[in-house]
């Protein structure tokens, strides 16, 4: 159970300057800094390796102003990029936390490659929904997982103390808000662990179902296709300290995740000319406003499916991720040389599907005003996919400097926040996520609350 209790009178088992909860993106990013500045940092994490929701995404960093932009000819600045953050988020989005990841984001990123090898490259096959510029990085095997494993590797070179298989449950904090240290579960053993400053890059709520029906209902009955340590430990221990929350009813989801396998399928499918349809054979969305809004749009749909419709020429595209050619081979994706055996191979009425393919017309808006600028041509294919829960967009109130805020507005003396812990940058709204936006803010937020700990 996740609580805060006074510190007063605790002997601490051990005393460490700097302690990290949470060994996702955010966690390592923030303790690779830290032992850059000559501190050493701890870092506690729950399960047996580190993983988290970074393993479950794309591994995906949006960055502007780029050396590998630029070498790929692609223009594109921080305004352009904070510009397309506010504009999804409806304006709803803290300007300057925009602003922050905005300008930080491509240092960050070059930083990871002159540092720790990680050889990252523009993706410039498509462009996801909201972005002006491509400016996706991702590592060769576009995969969260290599990502987690290369800032692990780099921790461990760095001799960085990762305790994994340690859940922390409470904060104990003095009067006036300074967090003295915390108490973890070690293997069923109570230890305690006084610090200096204390980084919480725990993630959000998305694994605790009363937290989601909660703050986001809509998603009450969804999917949950996020880590399962996501319990909203940060969240209960800000409501605690009466920290600011923030655009709790945020959150990504994603409308194509392959089911009954349950394997997402990449969202390259849709925006290089696929389109959605349900078990009519018929669309009922503008599939290009993006795939975190999708999510609620396809549960609206009988039985919460929906089916994927692309071709070869969109599969071939699709296959640069690992996720994509799993769902194939689990098998997925089917295929067809005619529309009409294509509806019959996926149980939708013939004539429904065929009315959607005739609608459209290249370059022209469509009934729900979306320009589908590419023709789909035989062999067709087709994934039965269902929308689903990704991870919590709202959180622990912070300012550019990853403190987190009290409510009577003051930042906390040593307590910072990143990642899924943190409110992002995406509003209130599920249709506020921008492509990235969970890597960004866990990327940026993690080096920025490393340097702030470090100056303490």
């Amino acid at each position: 159970m996740s609580e805060v209790r006074s510190s007063d009178d605790v002997e601490f088992d051990s005393e460490v300057p700097v302690l990290i909860v949470g060994a996702g993106a955010a966690g390592l990013i923030a303790a690779l800094t830290l032992s850059e500045a000559g501190i050493e940092p701890v870092v506690i994490e729950r399960d047996a390796v580190p993983s988290g929701s970074t393993a479950l995404s794309a591994g995906l960093i949006p960055a502007a102003g780029t050396r590998f932009q630029r070498a790929q000819g692609i223009g594109d600045s921080a305004k352009l990029f904070a510009d397309d953050i506010a504009r999804k988020a409806h304006g709803d989005a803290d300007a300057k936390l925009v602003r922050t990841v905005a300008e930080h984001a491509g240092r960050a990123v070059e930083w990871l490659a002159d540092s720790y090898r990680m050889p990252f490259e523009v993706i410039t096959d498509f462009n996801y929904p909201g972005h002006s510029a491509h400016r996706m990085h991702g590592l060769p095997s576009r995969t969260g997982a290599e990502l987690i494993d290369r800032l692990r590797g780099a921790a461990e070179a760095r001799g960085i103390p990762i305790l994994t298989g340690r859940v922390c449950d409470t904060l104990f904090a003095d009067e006036d808000g300074f967090i003295e240290g915390v108490e973890i579960d070690a293997r069923g053993a109570p230890e305690t662990i006084g610090c200096g400053a204390l980084v919480l890059a725990c993630n959000g709520y998305g694994g605790n179902p009363e937290l989601v029906r909660r703050f986001i209902p809509e998603m009450g009955d969804a999917l949950y296709f996020g880590h399962p340590g996501n319990q909203g430990d940060a969240v209960l221990w800000g409501e605690a300290l009466g920290a600011q929350l923030g655009a709790l009813s945020g959150y990504q989801g994603h409308g194509s995740v392959a089911t009954p396998h349950n394997i997402l399928v990449t969202w390259a499918a849709i925006m290089e000319g696929g389109f959605q349809v349900n078990r009519d054979g018929r669309r009922f969305s503008n599939e290009a406003r993006g795939y975190s809004e999708a999510a609620a749009e396809v549960l609206r749909q009988p039985d919460a499916i929906a089916f994927d419709i692309f071709d070869t020429r969109i599969a071939a595209v699709a296959r640069q991720f690992e996720d994509f050619k799993n769902a194939e081979k689990a098998g997925a994706m089917v295929s067809a040389d005619s529309i009409a055996a294509l509806a019959a191979r996926i149980g939708v009425p013939a004539d429904s599907l065929q009315a959607e393919f005739d609608a459209i017309e290249i370059g022209k808006p469509d009934r729900y005003g979306r320009e589908i600028d590419k023709r789909l041509a035989a062999p067709y294919c087709a994934i039965k996919v269902t929308g689903a829960l990704f991870h919590t967009q709202g959180g622990l109130a912070i300012d550019p400097q990853a403190r987190v805020i009290q409510k009577n507005g003051r930042p906390f003396p040593n307590l910072f926040a990143a990642g899924g812990a943190a409110v992002g940058v995406s509003g209130a709204q599920a249709s506020g996520y921008l492509s990235g936006n969970g890597l960004l803010t866990a990327t940026v937020f993690g080096r920025i609350a490393g340097t702030s700990a470090a100056k303490l």
